[in-house]
């Protein structure tokens, strides 16, 4: 693989291979994604990666079933990665990086690929500790749960974030960030399971099958409720989430199944509850970098664990359809395609 010197002026180009959607799909299982190469070669303020692992999301699903409008066709899915930077400024050549963004994969080619190029401004250094497979399934999941509770507000010591759906991954990631700030979370799940992953307190655990989560973070509350409550799920638990929240709470939403809910604008207003939404596909890939980079020492202290990757959940470039479906099939594995 050919790799520039610090002194060379000229951009490297390399023959990426990478799987392209030619079209939309009507499900998961009518993608018929092709194996093609072409000429990578970065501008003068980006650079160019060889990945060695990349992430399957849901959205990238979504975006080639035809749910996301704005997806562009033919194009190269895939917003997470890890790689190593073989041509970019001074300074760059060699390092270990991730990252993620909200139009690599979806407005403009992405990251199901051998390479990609990218802005310099988007990449975070790669923890030595973090294989190329867990790094490259930080991405979405760990982006979405942080931008959620920036905009929120970052918890506090001492304060309580409800978590509903706290074992999808960005429940999980939401956990873990939370705990890391030093508040108390309590998880909420649609049936009898513990909490499946990482937390650096106890994490109470609510199952919405058999108990009113409202009542029940009452009652563990004393009566305050939950300052955040993370909703990962949407309207199925929309008034479960309202009901839930304290004085001045607020409830950060990230999906929907049925769009319209219906909810108590006086117990809103009186309550001085905020609603946050979030969209990390409006995030561009330096936008993405920038929070991703506020992680990164929560990772490097181990605060922050990165998702276990199972390795019948890793994947190569032609078995890309398989990768699709699996996530189509609401895997709770991280699904990684490997190019090598």
């Amino acid at each position: 693989m050919p790799v520039a010197k610090e002194q060379d002026a000229k951009p490297v180009t390399v023959q990426a291979r990478c799987v392209r959607l030619p079209a939309k799909a009507a499900d998961a299982a009518s993608l018929a994604p092709v194996i093609e190469t072409h000429a990578l070669s970065r501008g003068a303020s980006d650079l160019l990666i060889e990945i060695r692992a990349a992430a399957v999301n849901p959205s990238d699903v979504k975006a080639a079933t035809g749910l996301m409008p704005y997806a562009v066709f033919p194009r190269t899915p895939g917003r997470d990665y890890a790689g190593v930077v073989i041509d970019g400024p001074q300074g760059w050549i060699g390092r270990e990086v991730f990252g993620s963004s909200g139009d690599l994969g979806i407005r403009r080619d992405g990251t199901h690929a051998t390479h990609l190029v990218v802005e310099a401004d988007a990449v975070v250094e790669k923890p030595g500790s973090i294989s190329w497979e867990e790094a490259a399934g930080i991405g979405v999941p760990f982006v979405t749960a942080m931008e959620g509770l920036r905009r929120a507000g970052i918890p506090k010591a001492g304060e309580t974030v409800l978590v509903m759906g706290v074992n999808g991954k960005v429940g999980q990631a939401a956990v873990q960030i939370a705990s890391w700030h030093g508040a108390r979370v309590i998880g909420v799940v649609r049936k009898a399971e513990p909490y499946e992953g990482h937390s650096n307190s106890e994490v109470e655990v609510i199952d919405a099958s058999v108990t009113d989560v409202a009542s029940r973070v009452r009652e563990l509350t004393d009566g305050k409720g939950a300052d955040i409550v993370f909703n990962t799920v949407g309207d199925p638990y929309f008034q479960a989430a309202h009901k839930s929240l304290a004085l001045r709470g607020r409830q950060i939403l990230i999906a929907a199944i049925d769009r319209i809910v219906q909810f108590n604008i006086l117990e809103f207003y009186r309550g001085q509850h905020t609603y946050v939404g979030i969209d990390t596909l409006g995030l561009s890939s330096v936008a993405t970098g920038a929070v991703l980079r506020e992680l990164a020492p929560g990772f490097a202290s181990g605060h922050l664990k990165p998702f276990p990757i199972k390795p019948n959940a890793v994947y190569g470039l032609e078995q890309a359809k398989a990768a699709f479906i699996a996530v189509a099939g609401s895997s709770r594995d991280r699904v990684i395609l490997r190019p090598a």
